[in-house]
């Protein structure tokens, strides 16, 4: 089966949530990496952090699924959604590497 590419934007509750995460987000944050961390090693994020716009810090992340049910799946166990909102689109051509 073909992979499908999606992005996925891990958008902040609140425009500085970077510079003002309080311990119980930080810790949050952190399993959040571990997670996305685990999911390149598996093959299923492509590439993933944080982009530093000067509006607002933001996630980013690309990640090569079967199909949009995994996204979702991806997005449900991210421990980062329980205090931060995903949007996910489809890429319809790639370039990629290997």
């Amino acid at each position: 089966m073909n992979k499908k590419y999606y992005t996925l934007y891990l958008l902040p509750t609140r425009s500085d949530f970077a510079a003002t995460m309080t311990e119980q987000e930080r810790e949050i944050m952190l399993k959040h990496v571990a997670y996305w961390t685990d999911q390149m090693n598996k093959g299923v994020a492509i590439v993933f952090g944080p982009v530093f716009d000067p509006k607002e810090t933001y996630g980013l992340g690309i990640v090569a699924v079967d199909d949009e049910a995994q996204v979702k799946e991806l997005i449900a166990n991210d421990p980062a959604s329980q205090i931060n909102r995903y949007e996910y689109h489809p890429m319809h051509a790639i370039v990629a590497t290997k």
